[in-house]
């Protein structure tokens, strides 16, 4: 069951809905969802669950694995430590932070 609540007072166009939800194991767990429409708020939830789940399984060692895989990548393509090579390192593990930033933002809205 999904309810709204009320409007957001942090974010203009978005609203608060409560969500009921029924766990297989018979447990009821009610929970906040934001969004601009009701489907936009139950997708929001959805990922924040889909993150959640992930973190816990994969833990914080992800995170290094990525960062050594973007510093890493220009060192195997190209012949040797050039102003470029420094680019292409530094500019992929940029865009990596930006788009975990943007990311987060998208699921955190409030």
């Amino acid at each position: 069951m999904c309810k709204l609540v009320r409007k957001s007072r942090s974010n203009k166009g978005y609203f608060r809905y409560d969500v009921t939800i029924g766990e297989r194991d018979g447990k009821i767990t009610r929970m906040p969802a934001y969004g601009k429409d009701m489907q936009d708020a139950l997708q929001r939830l959805l990922w924040k669950q889909r993150t959640m789940k992930a973190e816990k399984r994969f833990g914080m060692g992800w995170v290094f694995i990525a960062w050594a895989i973007t510093m890493g990548w220009p060192y195997f393509i190209m012949d040797d430590a050039t102003p470029l090579f420094l680019l292409c390192s530094m500019g992929s593990v940029m865009l990596m932070m930006f788009t975990i930033a943007w990311f987060s933002n998208y699921i955190n809205k409030e």
